[in-house]
């Protein structure tokens, strides 16, 4: 049975949707995309009104994905979960992954490089740790370990500026408290005993240096 378009009206709440009326009652809602070659007049059987609403599916999927990694970098797996959590079915999610990646709008590598770029400028850590933090991301081991090999950085001197700032805080204390508490952050961070020691080191050494008199490890003060 066919049914006539009597209307197509744009929804007041989203001007990207638009209202189908069909026989003079409301039918479905469809994304403009979707409802652009229809107009009041033309007739539809059940078969292309269920392929409309399918297509709008899909669309309203691809859009969801848009608006979740245009508002920060993300990776596959991320936005498979969101989709999932959105309701959208295993089809829609791997169809609507594939046309992101068709058009580079979703790319693990390029997603690892910029979480290891930001995690290097502004809080630094071990590779060993952003291995962690990207596994949880969802993204393969090849990819991070590609990522980390091109974009990972000296762990010495990743190592010495997550130091800098705690290094600051602790200056006044003893040598051996100093070495605690910068050395316990570093360690948080993700690096090892054999980077931590001489990263520590250097800091005091620098620290110490710019100061008049500071405690010994026996609480004495210091002259410099």
């Amino acid at each position: 049975m066919e049914r006539e378009i009597t209307a197509i009206k744009a929804q007041k709440r989203n001007r990207q949707r638009v209202n189908i009326y069909l026989d003079g009652e409301f039918a479905f809602g469809l994304s403009r995309f979707v409802a652009g070659w229809l107009e009041p007049g033309r007739k539809l059987n059940e078969t292309e009104i269920q392929k409309l609403q399918e297509e709008d599916t899909y669309e309203v999927a691809f859009q969801k994905a848009l608006q979740f990694i245009n508002h920060r970098p993300r990776s596959i797996e991320e936005t498979r979960r969101r989709l999932a959590e959105k309701g959208f079915g295993e089809e829609v999610i791997n169809s609507t992954l594939e046309k992101l990646q068709e058009k580079n709008w979703l790319d693990d590598l390029d997603f690892a490089r910029q979480w290891i770029e930001n995690r290097n400028t502004f809080r630094p850590r071990s590779k060993r740790l952003l291995a962690y933090e990207l596994r949880l991301k969802g993204v393969a081991d090849g990819k991070i370990s590609q990522a980390l090999e091109i974009y990972g950085g000296d762990e010495y001197e990743l190592a010495y500026q997550a130091g800098v700032k705690k290094a600051k805080k602790h200056r006044h204390e003893t040598q051996l408290d100093f070495q605690k508490k910068v050395g316990g952050f570093l360690g948080r961070r993700g690096f090892h005993y054999g980077i931590v020691k001489p990263t520590v080191e250097k800091l005091w050494d620098e620290f110490a240096s710019i100061e008049t008199e500071r405690p010994d490890n026996n609480g004495k003060m210091e002259q410099k």
